[in-house]
C-alpha cells in the first residue's frame, strides 16, 4: 500500500542523481550508499529495490549496479571482464617500470585498468575466478615469471653459501658480519638477520641450533664473544701499566680497545671482573683492581673529607681569586683530584664522612658569612616599603624591577624582591608584585589599571592648557598639570585605541578640531581672533 502512494521513478532522474553523487564523492553509488542527496525522502536501497521488482513504474528485472553499468559505464563487480596471466604480468611490468618496485596486494588501483586493484587480482589468482586457474597468488605469479623473491617460499640455504658471503663481507668492510650487518649484496633480498634466524631455528634446509657467530668461529676461526679464553689479573695489570705509560693516565671502561690484545677492550675486561667470568674473581671492577694493585684513585671509594678541610680550600680560593667558590668553580688547585662540584655533592648527600643535608653555599654562609642566594633571609612588606620610600626620597621615582640593587640592603635587588612577591618566596604570601604593593600601600599610579577618561575631561584639561599657555596642547606637550601622572601622549593614545572608556578611532588633534575648531587658526587675526576671544569668554564663564 505504501509503495503505491510513493511517487513515480524515472530512469533519467535516477541517472541524474547518480551523476550528482559521483561529483560529490568521486565514486558511483551502490545500494548501501544511504539517502540520495539530490532528492528528499529517497534512498539508494529503495531505488535498487524498485529496479529489481518493477515498482513505482519501473520495468523491473534490473538493479542499480546494472543500470549504472549499462548507461554510465560504471564497474559492475558481478559482470567483471575475464583476466589472464599475460595481462596481469603486463600491468606488473608497467608498475615496476613506473616506481621501481614490483606490486603487492596492497599496491592499490592499477592505472589504465578500468578500476582494477592489485588486491582483487591476488584474490582472483587465489580463488580461480574471472577465468584464472586458481591456486596461485600475485607473489607466486611474479616469482614464477619474473623471478621476484617470494618471502613465503624462500630458496634453501647452505653453510657454504653463507661462508662465501661472509668472506666477501670481510674483504669489503674489514670485519666479519654479525646479525646486525644488514643486507647481503652478494645475495639480493637476503639479510644477515634472516641468515641468523635460519641458522638458529633450523629454517630453509639448515639443521638449526647454531648461529652466525658459531659458524664463523668453527670454519673461519673468528673470535666468538660467548666462548672467550681466560684472562689473568697479572696480564690485565701489564696492559694497564702500558696504557698509563703511553697515555699518562690509567684506563677505565671507556678507554676502548687494548693495543696489546687487539680483540680485547677495557669494557670487556671490566665486565669480566664484575661477572667473575673468564677465570677472573667476581664482584670487582677495573677501578677497584687498579686501586688495590696500583693505588689509583677510585671514585667509588674516595678518601674521607671534613668541613675543616673544605673551608681551608675555600679560604685559599678566596685569597687567590677575591671571591668564594661555588659548585661550578671547577678543580681545587690544592687537591687536583677534587672539584668544588664534588665537595657540594658530598655536603648535600652526606658522602665521604661529612654530615649531609648541607651544601657548599650553606657551609660558607654559616662559617664565612657568605650570602647564600638559595637560603636568603625572609622579607616583609614593611621592610620592602621602607626601602622603596628611601629609594623615592633619594631619586624622586618609585622603584621597579629594572631599578637594580637596593642601596639600603646590600645583596638585595628589586627584580629579586618582585619575584619573591610574585612566587611567595622568603616568607611572602605570593600572588603580588612590587608594582601592586606600591599601588596599594603608597598610591603609586598603576599603568595597568588607569582610571577611565571622558572627552569632556580631556577638553577641560585642554581649555586650561590653552588659557595657561596661549596654545592648544599637542600629543607631545608633556605632562598635564591638572592631572598628576597623566600626559598628553597617553591621552592621545587612549583616544586613538579606545582605551580607558573612550570610543577610539580619534586623536587629541581630531577632538580639538571637532570640539574647539581648527587649532591652527588660534594665532591668526580676523575670524581667528574673534574665535580666540570667544574661547576666552567661555573660559571666564567656566
Amino acid at each position: 500500500m505504501r509503495s503505491r502512494l510513493r511517487r513515480t521513478l524515472h530512469i533519467p532522474d535516477i541517472l541524474h542523481w547518480a551523476s550528482a553523487y559521483r561529483e560529490i564523492t568521486g565514486k558511483w553509488p551502490t545500494k548501501t550508499s544511504g539517502p540520495i542527496p539530490a532528492t528528499s525522502g529517497e534512498t539508494w536501497a529503495g531505488v535498487d529495490n524498485a529496479l529489481r521488482r518493477g515498482l513505482r513504474s519501473l520495468p523491473g528485472g534490473s538493479s542499480l549496479a546494472q543500470l549504472l553499468a549499462d548507461k554510465c559505464g560504471a564497474r559492475h563487480l558481478k559482470r567483471l571482464q575475464p583476466l589472464s596471466e599475460e595481462q596481469i604480468l603486463q600491468w606488473a611490468d608497467a608498475h615496476q617500470q613506473r616506481i621501481a618496485t614490483w606490486p603487492t596486494p596492497n599496491s592499490g588501483i592499477i592505472p589504465g585498468s578500468d578500476g582494477e586493484k592489485w588486491l582483487s587480482i591476488d584474490h582472483a589468482l587465489r580463488s580461480g575466478s574471472r577465468s584464472l586457474p586458481g591456486g596461485s597468488s600475485l607473489a607466486k605469479l611474479l616469482a614464477q615469471h619474473r623471478g621476484v623473491r617470494n618471502r613465503k617460499q624462500l630458496p634453501p640455504l647452505r653453510e657454504e653459501h653463507i661462508l662465501s658471503w661472509a668472506d666477501a663481507h670481510v674483504q669489503r668492510t674489514g670485519h666479519w658480519p654479525t646479525e646486525r650487518s644488514g643486507a647481503i649484496p652478494e645475495a639480493p633480498g637476503e639479510t644477515w638477520m634472516a641468515v641468523q634466524m635460519a641458522l638458529h631455528n633450523g629454517l630453509r634446509g639448515l639443521p638449526g641450533g647454531s648461529s652466525l657467530a658459531l659458524l664463523l668461529a668453527e670454519h673461519r676461526g673468528v673470535r666468538n664473544a660467548w666462548s672467550l679464553h681466560n684472562l689473568s689479573v697479572e696480564q690485565i695489570l701489564a696492559w694497564a701499566d702500558a696504557f698509563h705509560e703511553r697515555m699518562g693516565h690509567w684506563p677505565n671502561p671507556k678507554s676502548g680497545t687494548i693495543p696489546e690484545a687487539a680483540e680485547e677492550s677495557w669494557a670487556a675486561v671490566n665486565h669480566a671482573f664484575r661477572r667473575g667470568s673468564r677465570g677472573l674473581p667476581g664482584g670487582l671492577s677495573l677501578a677497584e683492581v687498579l686501586a688495590i694493585e696500583r693505588g689509583v684513585r677510585n671514585r667509588v671509594s674516595l678518601p674521607r673529607l671534613s668541613r675543616r678541610r673544605i673551608l681551608a680550600w675555600a679560604d685559599a680560593y678566596h685569597q687567590r681569586t677575591g671571591h668564594w667558590p661555588t659548585a661550578e668553580s671547577g678543580p681545587i688547585l690544592e687537591c687536583p683530584d677534587e672539584t668544588w662540584g664534588r665537595m657540594d655533592e658530598a655536603l648535600r648527600k652526606g658522602w665521604r664522612g661529612v654530615r649531609g643535608s648541607s651544601s657548599l653555599a650553606r657551609l660558607l654562609e654559616q662559617h664565612r658569612a657568605k650570602r647564600n642566594h638559595l637560603d636568603l633571609p625572609p622579607l616583609t612588606h614593611r621592610q620592602i616599603l621602607a626601602w622603596a620610600d628611601s629609594h623615592h626620597g633619594r631619586t624622586g621615582d618609585w622603584p621597579n624591577v629594572r631599578s637594580g640593587s637596593v642601596l639600603d640592603a646590600p645583596g638585595e635587588r628589586w627584580d629579586l624582591i618582585d619575584n619573591a612577591l610574585r612566587q611567595g618566596h622568603r616568607g611572602l604570601a605570593g600572588g603580588s608584585s612590587l608594582r601592586q604593593l606600591l599601588v596599594k600601600r603608597r598610591g603609586v599610579r598603576n599603568p595597568m589599571n588607569l582610571p577611565p577618561l571622558s572627552e569632556e575631561q580631556v577638553l577641560q584639561w585642554a581649555d586650561l592648557h590653552f588659557r595657561r599657555n596661549g596654545q592648544w596642547p599637542r600629543y607631545d606637550s608633556g605632562s598635564i598639570a591638572e592631572a598628576p601622572g597623566e600626559t598628553w601622549r597617553g591621552v592621545d593614545w587612549a583616544l586613538r585605541s579606545g582605551k580607558r572608556g573612550l570610543s577610539g578611532r580619534s586623536s587629541l588633534a581630531k577632538l580639538l578640531r571637532e570640539k574647539r575648531g581648527d587649532p591652527r587658526e588660534r594665532s591668526g587675526d580676523g575670524e581667528g581672533g574673534q574665535e580666540q576671544g570667544s574661547v576666552g569668554m567661555r573660559l571666564q564663564e567656566t
